[in-house]
């Protein structure tokens, strides 16, 4: 029997083992990690560049863009240094850093995302109190409260998990340390120490959840009510993205957390994990650029002044 004082290491095995294979794992999540990385870094300098781009909506989008960047890396790196290099171990210590950051990423990103569904109700439906209730002191005290808060939750959720005894081994069905997996190693008598943690962890998502969906059953009733088809078009444009964002997000964790757990990996479990873990990241600088005319016009400027400066100094040489 093992448990947590001696174990040493983790086995991942979510990919084949075959080298073809992995080698082909490690292209795609490459690519997949890149564009990810070039889309949120581009947000975050339009955002930060233009002051036109100063606003509640967009500093939030900023602090996203940043989670964004984390919460892919981390499961991102290791999956694919594990395939460049044929293995599938990975450190206790490692897990555990690990599992924090991402559990800090991805709820942080979460709770942001429910701030600015409350930063759009403000806009849409309270268009009047909107300065005064997302001033800039407001929209720092938010980012900080749920940065703050959701360190404290991941730090205690973290230390919890991984203070359970581990009977069931050492190898992990998934492709990066995640909790549900973990649990399935876990002691049957130490694992009744963690459902405390799980049940209020589900009962916070659900929250934030439900104030979602509250906050877009009144700004639906609100924009239905604009007498103009273009108004609505221009409040619904400010909404859609935000809404598939959190709609992929809240959807693909809950089948990921709350489906009965089995005793084999399944393909379907491993595009869960990718759907919740790599593909948001990747996929919402592209939500959030495709309608939005401010973020376009916010990314056009730093290449259109790069540009612009690189031919003033060709026309000096001259």
């Amino acid at each position: 029997m093992s448990n947590r004082t001696t174990m040493t290491e983790f086995l991942l095995l979510g990919f084949s083992d075959i080298r073809e294979l992995q080698i082909l794992h490690f292209v795609v999540f490459l690519v997949i990690y890149l564009a990810a990385l070039v889309g949120n870094l581009l947000i975050i300098t339009a955002v930060a560049l233009d002051h036109h781009l100063h606003t509640p909506m967009y500093f939030f989008l900023m602090n996203l863009s940043i989670l964004d960047i984390g919460s892919i890396s981390v499961p991102v790196s290791k999956s694919m240094a594990n395939s460049l290099m044929n293995t599938r171990s990975i450190s206790y210590s490692g897990c555990v850093t690990r599992v924090f950051f991402f559990m800090l990423f991805s709820s942080t990103d979460i709770a942001l995302l429910t701030v600015l569904a409350y930063d759009r109700y403000v806009a849409i439906c309270q268009p009047l109190h909107c300065e005064r209730v997302m001033n800039r002191r407001a929209c720092v005290h938010m980012a900080a409260s749920a940065w703050i808060s959701i360190f404290v939750y991941t730090a205690l959720h973290t230390g919890n998990t991984f203070a359970l005894s581990f009977c069931g081994g050492n190898m992990g069905d998934q492709f990066f340390c995640e909790i549900p997996q973990l649990l399935k190693l876990a002691c049957s008598g130490s694992y009744l120490r963690e459902t405390g943690v799980i049940v209020f962890s589900t009962c916070l998502a659900f929250s934030w959840f439900v104030f979602t969906v509250v906050s877009y059953v009144q700004i639906f009733t609100t924009v239905l009510r604009i007498p103009s088809e273009q108004g609505r078009h221009k409040a619904l444009s400010t909404c859609l993205p935000h809404l598939t964002v959190v709609s992929l997000f809240f959807f693909t964790i809950a089948f990921a957390y709350l489906k009965p757990t089995s005793s084999s990996i399944s393909g379907l479990d491993l595009m869960v994990a990718v759907l919740y873990s790599v593909m948001p990241p990747m996929m919402n600088p592209i939500i959030y650029s495709m309608r939005n005319k401010e973020i376009k016009a916010g990314l056009r400027k730093p290449m259109a002044g790069r540009l612009f400066t690189k031919n003033e100094l060709s026309i000096f040489r001259l």
